[in-house]
């Protein structure tokens, strides 16, 4: 049998306790600690985590512990950073979105993962969602070109207040949670963006940055996609969850309640901002555009449902899972790291577009 990899768990925040929980029970994996600024004094922490060493700074972490891989969930402004040191110090790296806060960055993480043949993994959770996976896999089968509609907003109330003010201090919504959904976007069409428009407000005093935008990408096989997304206390919960997409054969959506929150308080994370509910399907629907002779629809809806979908920690399990099997088989992640370049330089380019006021062009090369 291997022997474990040695991982040091860098930010043990909302998905760094997730990440060290998988890491924590899989045999494949060798905790060796646990970095966060904070976490001298943390006395929050899962009472499984509670017996690895600790440590307040990352480079002292990593001379003491000697890791052979980093998992990197701190905020987005320190990704690129933490993950050349790591990979400089021979680990390979599974890091939480995005890359890195610009395309040099991330371009220049991604060459030192070829140079060093280090693994880099990137947590696009979505990629491991049988749901997702599958919700794909229909928009395939619609035709082009393809209307993709997708949005997740955020109510902020308790914890939530915090955490998403924080974010927004080193990326707006749209990039910091778009790229996943225009990841997503690129997968159903297969083709290249072309020209991205975004627009955005500031509704928030508290925050650094604009907590509101919206973003359009033009493909160049026709296709058209939009992103939403809003963090705040003065977010709307009705429609908060979109998933939408539409080709000439028909339609596929995730269907999922969104009733609403009936009350905000402190010890209350509201439903939009229930990080379990990020990823929750429910049930697929299945519509067919085929009509009969007498211009009536020839097939019903379908409803896929999705009972048995793996909850947010069994997916970051599944994340790691992967992570240890890149690892020990030696698999070509070429494709997965490409695409966490593309999808930031897509984001990137609406808030390229908010800022000067008009479309972005991307060059293709």
């Amino acid at each position: 049998m291997a022997d474990p990899v040695k991982i040091l768990v860098v930010g043990v925040g909302n998905m760094g306790v997730s990440h060290a929980n998988a890491y924590h029970r899989m045999d494949g994996f060798e905790i060796v600690g646990l970095v966060s600024r904070s976490i001298m004094s943390r006395d929050d922490l899962p009472e499984a985590l509670t017996g690895y060493p600790r440590f307040a700074d990352y480079n002292e972490a990593m001379a003491a512990t000697k890791p052979d891989a980093v998992s990197i969930n701190t905020w987005p402004n320190t990704h690129a950073e933490y993950a050349l040191t790591a990979m400089d110090a021979g680990c390979h790296v599974f890091m939480e979105k995005p890359i890195a806060t610009n395309i040099e960055d991330a371009e220049k993480v991604v060459a030192k993962a070829r140079k060093k043949n280090r693994k880099l993994v990137l947590g696009y959770i979505l990629r491991v969602h049988p749901s997702w996976m599958k919700f794909i896999e229909v928009g395939k089968t619609l035709g082009k070109p393809l209307v993709m509609r997708l949005n997740l907003n955020q109510q902020s109330s308790g914890p939530a207040w915090m955490w998403h003010k924080n974010l927004i201090d080193s990326l707006i919504p749209i990039v910091d949670c778009g790229v996943h959904y225009v990841d997503v976007m690129c997968q159903l069409t297969g083709a290249n963006p072309v020209r991205v428009h975004g627009i955005g407000a500031s509704l928030w005093k508290e925050a650094s940055q604009q907590n509101y935008g919206h973003l359009h990408v033009t493909f160049d096989d026709g296709s058209v996609g939009w992103y939403e997304a809003g963090w705040g206390p003065m977010m709307s919960e009705i429609a908060f969850f979109v998933k939408d997409v539409v080709g000439p054969q028909g339609a596929v959506s995730i269907v999922v309640p969104q009733e609403g929150q009936t009350e905000a308080s402190a010890d209350k994370v509201s439903d939009s901002a229930d990080i379990d509910q990020h990823t929750k399907t429910n049930a697929l629907k299945i519509h067919h555009a085929a009509v009969d002779e007498n211009k009536n629809f020839a097939k019903p809806d379908e409803i896929m449902m999705m009972d048995d979908e793996p909850d947010h920690q069994a997916l970051c399990d599944r994340e790691q899972e992967f992570f240890l099997r890149s690892i020990r088989e030696d698999l070509d992640l070429s494709e997965s790291m490409d695409a966490a370049v593309n999808s930031l330089r897509i984001v990137l380019a609406a808030e390229k577009s908010i800022e000067i006021g008009e479309a972005v062009h991307l060059n293709q090369s």
